[in-house]
């Protein structure tokens, strides 16, 4: 049942939603005036449109990290395979580690994929080899090092 911050009805986003939340992605401080003047339009219509987005939790506007702006050099995923405990817990306490910025439930070889950021090769040693094997049920890890990153969308899902 919905709470009284969730919207029931379904809230359809046109062209013109769409080009609105892409300028948000590329300046999350853009003002209004700015949007609705680079988009032709009104400041009221694009404020509406930013309120009706954001109350039917299609957008919210907020910070993203730069993953090498903020110095971490590198970044790995890892693939884990869950013995003996409920891949869901295991996932809970490896959210709770600063070095993870993903964990996903996932169909496959493994239960869980996580993201990892480290700022260099000892950092990631240091957590592959004394934070992880201090969490309970995990029995195999398959990491892959990103070796580069072709494309990173934080908040858009494509309606196509």
């Amino acid at each position: 049942m919905p709470t009284d911050n969730q919207q029931t009805d379904l809230v359809d986003v046109d062209d013109l939603d769409r080009q609105i939340i892409g300028l948000l992605q590329e300046d999350g401080r853009m003002s209004i005036q700015d949007i609705a003047k680079a988009l032709s339009s009104t400041s009221s219509t694009v404020r509406k449109r930013i309120r009706r987005l954001e109350d039917a939790n299609i957008m919210r506007v907020v910070a993203v990290t730069d993953f090498s702006a903020a110095g971490y050099e590198l970044l790995i995923a890892v693939g884990i395979q869950v013995e003996n405990r409920r891949p869901e817990d295991v996932g809970h306490e490896l959210a709770k580690l600063p070095e993870v910025f993903s964990v996903n439930l996932v169909t496959g070889v493994s239960e869980l994929d996580i993201l990892v950021a480290a700022r260099d090769f000892a950092e990631l040693s240091h957590f592959l080899h004394d934070k992880l094997p201090k969490i309970a049920g995990i029995s195999k890890l398959a990491p892959g090092l990103t070796v580069d990153v072709l494309r990173y969308e934080s908040g858009w899902v494509s309606t196509v």
